[in-house]
């Protein structure tokens, strides 16, 4: 029986913030350790509320009822399948029955995590002592930044090793074109501004609204969309006042045809769309003390260029690069901001993109990894965490792929044709889809597989050496003139003989082709002298040489091999056994293609060579159960023992690369 953790929480249909978290992380965690653990939920109500939810619900709990609390703990303590309770916690949740709430901590029986959504700095010693409470009844405490960790650790004396930081979960999309999205929601020709969420005082809306006649004067298209209804608490208390206020002052402004209420509240799909087709976000909340917001998060990961106000959580993830701050409730900024970023295309979507990659790291799969690690760590009875790996995905890889090739980038997930084609891409591309054909058996990807060898038998020329660059005319670049095209060679080398090798699950005609270039282009390869190209090399014809007896390859690979060796034997001394005097990027490359070169030729000081090295590498890059791939900003230099992790600099296949080379390791010697 896999343990069971019960998340504590609003739960939709219920119109709140942390429903929607609840939801979102939930989702995430079976959708990645099904295999790990089950999910429980239990939704929070009030005396009046009586929602029909779509999700299995194991208990509610009506907040504002005494004596629910203590049947609750009861029912929890006697479920022998829960190991552990997740609670999503809000101030506002329990405030009619606090002390039932702190009791009800007490009584259950289960190790306990709570999520503290709202973190106030300045406590009085009643609110200090109340999360002193829940901390002590908690295993470990939650929280989305590392302000609101410090303040607990200050203001209310918690300790450190206590708390957790994880961000609030933000959704990895397939960004779609604004363009096509403002003509879908009928606003073309419109400059979009949003903001969203459940509508309060709070979120300061009149803000806004009193920049827009500042706006409109030098850009008369703009649009502004409030996105949402009021919050359904300011309802019970207020009604519709602040709503109805907003509306009078657009009237009285006279900027009706440049405001648009969409006064409803959206689903995840449909607000994700409006989110992308907004040009500039405005977030405006007056709350200094606001800890954390999920609409600014899911803005910021939508590509929004965004224009806030300074509440911590914006403070925490904002640099000059990502977003324009403005003073609380200070309209003339916030109309020179939109001013600035409408008229500057460039920085608006410099902006857009450095926010993007802040926000990617917060995607709700990599919460749902850090949840799971405390589960793991604080369960009654835990599971060993089995990851589920997502099905293959190749709508990228095909929507990047012309009737040419591989083109070499996109933005963001939009294939750029001007950036053209490279023999580098084609060249991995056709090793991926080689692979992914062997693993799936899927023959829908042979005309992908033909294409990138169309494409690499493009590249060669009389020499017979191998050209790189070509623009989106199918015209060789002057970079070609340049650059050092001796990793490319490499790289066609490698593809061309990991087809070979596959050529059972292929058509003769395939690989024949495959075999005709490879077999030209063999006989110059022994003027590469590029470590990472020799690298490449070795591995292409250690694939073709698993199919084809090649004396030919066999006496590159060794000729290869040797001169790998001599620079690994200038380099060695006592603390470094490398080829060069500095570690690179695809550094596992070598000693991977150092074992490929012993399993050919049968040459002991090659694999020496291979195991030194990689043991060397992996010592300098794995560390404390973490993959520290080497820096492009930053190389590790011989007189350096230790990798400077500086963000940015990593290079994805490097990853890719490394987990490569511990598969040839591990099939050699079978070492866990």
């Amino acid at each position: 029986m896999l343990p069971k953790i019960l998340v504590i929480g609003s739960f939709p249909p219920r119109e709140c913030g942390i429903a929607n978290y609840s939801s979102d992380l939930i989702h995430a965690l079976k959708k990645q350790f099904n295999q790990s653990f089950s999910i429980g939920i239990c939704a929070l109500e009030d005396i009046e509320e009586d929602y029909m939810y779509k999700e299995d619900v194991m208990f509610t709990l009506k907040t504002d009822i005494h004596f629910a609390y203590q049947n609750l703990a009861i029912a929890i303590s006697e479920d022998a399948e829960i190991s552990l309770v997740l609670i999503q916690h809000e101030f506002g949740f329990f405030k009619k029955e606090e002390k039932a709430f702190l009791r009800f901590l007490e009584e259950i029986k289960k190790p306990i995590v709570t999520v503290f959504h709202t973190v106030l700095p300045n406590p009085n010693e009643e609110l200090k002592q109340m999360v002193q409470s829940i901390s002590n009844r908690s295993a470990q405490l939650v929280v989305m930044t590392k302000n609101s960790s410090k303040i607990l650790q200050i203001d209310y004396q918690l300790s450190t090793n206590k708390i957790t930081v994880i961000p609030h979960g933000t959704h990895l999309l397939a960004h779609s074109q604004k363009d096509f999205l403002k003509e879908k929601y009928t606003f073309k020709g419109k400059i979009i501004l949003s903001t969203f969420g459940l509508i309060s005082p709070g979120k300061s809306i009149e803000t806004t609204l009193k920049a827009l006649p500042q706006i409109i004067k030098k850009h008369p298209n703009v649009l502004f969309l409030i996105i949402g209804k009021t919050h359904p608490g300011i309802i019970k208390t207020e009604g519709n006042i602040y709503y109805n206020r907003l509306e009078t002052l657009v009237k009285d402004l006279k900027i009706e045809d440049h405001v648009c209420f969409i006064n409803s509240y959206q689903e995840l799909p449909a607000l994700l769309e409006y989110l992308q087709l907004t040009d500039i976000y405005l977030f405006t909340s007056k709350d200094p003390n606001q800890a954390v917001s999920g609409t600014f998060s899911y803005a910021m990961s939508c590509g929004c260029p965004i224009v806030s106000t300074p509440i911590p959580h914006v403070l925490e993830v904002f640099d000059e690069s990502s977003g324009l701050i403005i003073d609380f409730e200070n309209h003339n900024q916030l109309a020179n901001s939109v001013i600035k970023l409408i008229e500057d295309d460039v920085l608006r979507k410099t902006i857009s993109l450095n926010g993007l990659q802040k926000m990617a790291a917060t995607a709700w799969e990599n919460s749902a990894i850090a949840h799971a690690k405390l589960f793991e760590e604080h369960c009654l009875n835990p599971s060993k965490l089995i990851y589920s790996i997502p099905e293959v995905n190749l709508n990228h890889i095909k929507k990047m792929t012309t009737e040419f090739g591989m083109l070499q980038f996109s933005k963001l997930n939009t294939p750029d044709i001007d950036s053209g084609y490279t023999l580098d891409d084609n060249a991995r591309a056709l090793i991926a889809m080689c692979q992914y054909l062997e693993l799936e058996s899927d023959i829908s990807v042979i005309p992908l597989i033909e294409k990138y060898l169309k494409f690499i038998e493009f590249c060669l020329q009389k020499e017979p050496y191998f050209l790189n660059y070509i623009d989106e005319n199918k015209e060789f670049t002057e970079q070609n003139k340049s650059c050092n095209l001796a990793d490319a060679n490499g790289r066609a080398i490698w593809a061309l003989g990991y087809l070979i090798s596959i050529s059972d699950l292929l058509d003769s005609k395939i690989t024949k082709k495959a075999e005709s270039i490879l077999n030209d282009a063999i006989y110059n390869l022994h003027k590469i002298h590029s470590t990472r190209a020799m690298a490449f090399a070795i591995k292409g014809l250690y694939y073709y040489e698993l199919k084809r007896d090649s004396d030919i390859a066999k006496a590159i690979i060794e000729k290869f091999g040797n001169r790998l060796t001599q620079m690994f034997l200038h380099e060695k001394d006592n603390d470094w056994n490398w080829y060069e005097s500095y570690l690179t990027y695809a550094n596992s490359i070598i000693p991977e293609a150092m074992l490929c070169a012993y399993l050919s030729t049968g040459k002991n000081q090659f694999k020496e060579v291979a195991f030194l090295s990689f043991e060397f590498l992996l010592a300098r890059t794995y560390r404390t159960n973490r993959l520290n791939v080497i820096s492009n900003k930053n190389w590790l230099h011989k007189s350096e023992m230790i990798v400077q992790t500086i963000p940015g600099g990593e290079q994805p296949i490097d990853v890719a690369y490394m987990i490569l080379a511990m598969c040839q390791f591990y099939h050699y010697n079978k070492d866990e």
